[in-house]
């Protein structure tokens, strides 16, 4: 098989080269859909979006930076063909993390969480979300999201109407062409706030959203993360989330140690593609040989990012345990894939060589970055907590993340940021999530 196993080495080394800074344009091309409450909401005309919290992410960053905003209007269905093509620099309409995304471009720390909730009419027909699961069900879906992903997942047998303007989603239920309609808790409070007899059911999965950077633009991308992380710890983005999503959006979330834990569990939510495309083209899922590459280079990108952030970079040895925490678990996500029988990956499935490893790469270039921003001796139950309530991709057993969570502590333990800089989240509670060491729960599906 050796003769198969394609070099890593060249991509490895791309790990540096590909954090090269590029300068900030001065007109920033802002993708927005335009038609997603809170998000981003436009008037009458499409020249632009007029409301709503990405767009007043996008407005505060302009501002700070000094950079002229040009608003480009996407749907959903085209939203990375549009990111491929080029038509804006990035994406900021509440656009939800997903695997299929992070292999076409590069996320953000996390701006807010939500989840997904089913608005039913004639509420006192359905008790739960799975009564709904029925062939004589009807329930509509805004086209080509992340919900409608997840509407298929959660409601195959049910007749799933996809619509593709999201705001037509709404009239469609109103005017009781549908039995339910999937949407998020921030939208679904809105709608709820302008229709009467309707009800929420869920809701049934936890998502990250987080600005979609083109893949060619990691000094937008790095920038972009300094300047929410900062606006973290000052309050000005917990501000914006409560103008806008409400009082109970306030928490905040792009914190050093959540920022870190989202990258981590998006770079492990890639491995069951990761695995089901290695099998398909007949590579084996480990390669031990490898991993001793993968290992320095990795050190190599956090030396690297150190050096452009003029600190001292932490303890090659705890770099070391964390990232091997990493490779552990994504094979344990890999294998575990591969043997579900009942796993569906998105298709067509991201390449392996040109999507999936370089979209890996740029999730390794931001948890490299994130790592110099870890406050000073984390208490291993705090990160305990936090691991296993923000570790959220498919098949991730309890123990792996522990494992993960440890080398976290034991890494902030040689430096970092004072408590006071890097204003970390309270405490996180441990969840009840299902979580078991053999199979996914569905709980953890959403994040495929």
């Amino acid at each position: 098989m050796r003769w198969r196993i394609p070099s890593l080495f060249p991509v490895l080394l791309t790990l540096g080269a590909t954090a090269v800074p590029a300068p900030v344009p001065q007109t920033l091309r802002v993708g927005t859909s335009g038609d997603y409450a809170p998000f981003s909401i436009s008037g009458v005309e499409e020249s632009g979006p007029t409301e709503g919290f990405s767009v007043a992410i996008a407005r505060a960053y302009a501002e700070e930076r000094g950079l002229t905003l040009e608003f480009v209007r996407f749907r959903w269905s085209d939203l990375i063909p549009a990111l491929h093509a080029g038509r804006f620099d990035l994406a900021i309409s509440g656009v939800t993390v997903r695997p299929e995304r992070s292999a076409a471009g590069r996320f953000t720390v996390p701006v807010v969480e939500t989840g997904a909730v089913l608005l039913v009419r004639q509420p006192e027909r359905w008790s739960k979300v799975e009564d709904l699961n029925r062939g004589d069900v009807r329930i509509g879906v805004n086209a080509g999201g992340h919900l409608e992903r997840v509407a298929r997942e959660w409601f195959p047998r049910a007749v799933l109407i996809s619509i593709r303007d999201n705001l037509a989603v709404r009239t469609a239920l109103v005017e009781q062409n549908l039995h339910a309609a999937v949407t998020d808790t921030l939208e679904a409070a809105i709608w709820i706030r302008d229709t009467q007899g309707l009800a929420v059911l869920g809701p049934f999965t936890r998502d990250r959203k987080a600005i979609l950077v083109r893949s060619d633009r990691p000094a937008l991308a790095a920038d972009l993360n300094d300047w929410l992380m900062a606006r973290e710890r000052d309050g000005s983005l917990a501000a914006l989330r409560r103008r806008y999503l409400g009082e109970g959006a306030g928490r905040p979330v792009a914190t050093a140690l959540g920022s870190l834990l989202a990258a981590i569990d998006e770079r492990l939510a890639l491995m069951p593609l990761v695995g089901v495309a290695k099998r398909r083209a007949g590579l084996p899922l480990e390669v031990p040989e490898r991993e001793e590459l993968v290992l320095d280079a990795v050190v190599a990108e956090v030396h690297a990012a150190a050096e452009r952030a003029g600190v001292a970079p932490p303890p090659d040895v705890w770099v070391h345990r964390l990232f091997r925490a990493q490779m552990e678990a994504a094979k344990e996500v890999q294998w575990k894939a591969v043997k579900d029988r009942t796993y569906v990956g998105p298709e067509p499935l991201p390449d392996l060589n040109t999507s999936l490893r370089p979209g890996l790469i740029r999730i390794g270039e931001r948890i490299a970055q994130l790592l110099l921003k870890l406050p000073r001796d984390l208490e291993a139950t705090r990160v305990r907590a936090a691991a296993l309530e923000q570790l959220r991709a498919p098949y991730l057993s309890e123990r792996s993340a522990l494992a993960i969570a440890d080398a976290i502590a034991l890494l902030s333990r040689s430096g970092g940021e004072t408590e006071a800089a890097a204003s970390p989240s309270p405490p996180a509670q441990p969840t009840s999530n299902g979580r078991t060491t053999d199979a996914p729960t569905r709980a953890g599906r959403p994040n495929e």
